[in-house]
């Protein structure tokens, strides 16, 4: 066998390879659980797919929030939590990453922005999904009215950030690193905020059964869930 041909044979076989792996990995993800029915329209949200992701429009007008899905997790997994923001007047829209990976659109919140006027926007993210929220943020100081990270922190520079930046996370969570929350908390501006759901734990933010590491949580998902919406709605003032 000639040379070359040996050589074009090992590059296809390479490329094959990689092609499988990145098959595999893409398709390795958490699937979401018991959502269907946040996934239509009702007589208070209407909800529609986007091109970037997913649409929940409330009575609300003038506020919005764009939410960062955590990585490797079926972005309709916080389908419930959306809807019950929306519900109450703090329209959502839920971004849909490449690969179920955030930090490979962490712009993705200028096509929202450049698509849609609302008068204020905030921005949120679950796990990995809050750290790319909040990096991006970290280049739009001016331009958000608030970040909620849950089970999340920030790794650039919030300090100078006008906007509140809450913290929630449950006191269960076996995923969440603990130093780099704490190295967050001096990234943030002096008056955040951390709130620490009893009983909660990390994948109940979203609903796509129990994430591998993860501690047991003493609460149910909803309820985190639903403490979760409450204190996002206090912090903006819906409450």
């Amino acid at each position: 066998m000639k040379k070359r041909t040996k050589i074009f044979i090992a590059v296809i076989c390479v490329i094959t390879a990689l092609a499988a792996a990145t098959g595999i990995y893409a398709n390795s993800y958490y699937r979401a659980v018991n959502v269907e029915a946040y996934l239509t329209s009702d007589s208070t949200v209407a909800f529609k797919e986007t091109e970037k992701g997913y649409f929940f429009d409330g009575p609300g007008e003038e506020k919005a929030l764009i939410f960062y899905p955590g990585a490797k997790v079926e972005e309709t997994a916080y389908a419930p939590l959306l809807h019950s923001l929306a519900e109450q007047g703090v329209d959502c829209f839920l971004i849909k990453a490449p690969m179920k990976l955030t930090i490979l659109d962490g712009d993705a919140a200028d096509d929202i922005r450049n698509a849609y006027s609302y008068k204020h926007y905030y921005l949120a993210g679950h796990s990995l999904g809050g750290y790319s929220a909040a990096n991006y943020s970290a280049n739009h100081l001016d331009e958000y009215d608030g970040l909620f990270l849950l089970a999340a922190y920030p790794g650039e520079d919030l300090t100078k950030a006008a906007f509140p930046v809450v913290f929630i996370y449950g006191d269960n969570d076996g995923v969440l690193n603990r130093e780099r929350l704490e190295r967050g908390f001096t990234l943030s501006p002096g008056s955040y905020q951390s709130v620490i759901i009893k009983g909660g734990n990390h994948s109940n933010f979203g609903s796509y059964g129990a994430q591998k590491g993860d501690g047991e949580a003493k609460i149910t998902a909803e309820e985190q869930q639903k403490i979760t919406v409450d204190e996002i709605l206090k912090a903006i003032g819906k409450e």
